[in-house]
């Protein structure tokens, strides 16, 4: 199910039968390094990782972290969408691509969408992104969406202090 289109990407809600692409995604060595290691391994873990982590969020919360693929082919690239974690008081915007993808528009043109829809569609009026201090991409891409930095975070059960940025939309 579409959720929503760009001029260049499609954003639907993952499935189970995503467990390929997650696998990929999850292992790639710039996931690790800026966003962590979930510990998936196998399809088989992929399969449950996406079943206990973002469907529930569909259905609990009305949104989540969703697909990002290709218009022209629904080749998958990413996920991109919103989170509500324990710590933060709002909701924030999370996103990953593979690296072949990196450096061509394709995460700010979804953060953009994800965050016009959060505003449209959902009623959210604050919006935060966090990353890691030398994650200068994503740092680029929250600032390119209108984020503003306003502190150092620790999220709950985390160790690595993270920058938090903060919009109101």
């Amino acid at each position: 199910m579409t959720i929503l289109e760009t001029e260049r990407l499609t954003l639907r809600k993952l499935s189970v039968d995503d467990a390929p692409f997650m696998l990929d995604l999850l292992n790639q060595p710039s996931f690790i390094q800026f966003i962590g290691d979930r510990g998936v391994r196998t399809l088989d873990d992929a399969r449950d990782f996406i079943a206990k982590r973002y469907i529930p969020a569909y259905e609990r919360l009305g949104f989540g972290i969703y697909l990002t693929s290709l218009k022209e082919d629904q080749t998958p690239i990413g996920i991109c969408g919103l989170v509500k974690r324990d710590g933060l008081d709002d909701v924030d915007v999370g996103y990953a691509y593979l690296p072949k993808y990196w450096s061509k528009g394709y995460a700010s043109e979804s953060v953009s969408a994800v965050l016009a829809y959060a505003r449209d569609e959902l009623g959210i009026h604050r919006i935060l992104g966090i990353t890691t201090p030398d994650n200068t991409g994503s740092i680029r891409v929250l600032e390119k969406a209108g984020l503003k930095f306003e502190r150092m975070v620790t999220l709950p059960g985390e160790e690595a202090d993270l920058k938090l940025f903060a919009m109101d939309v």
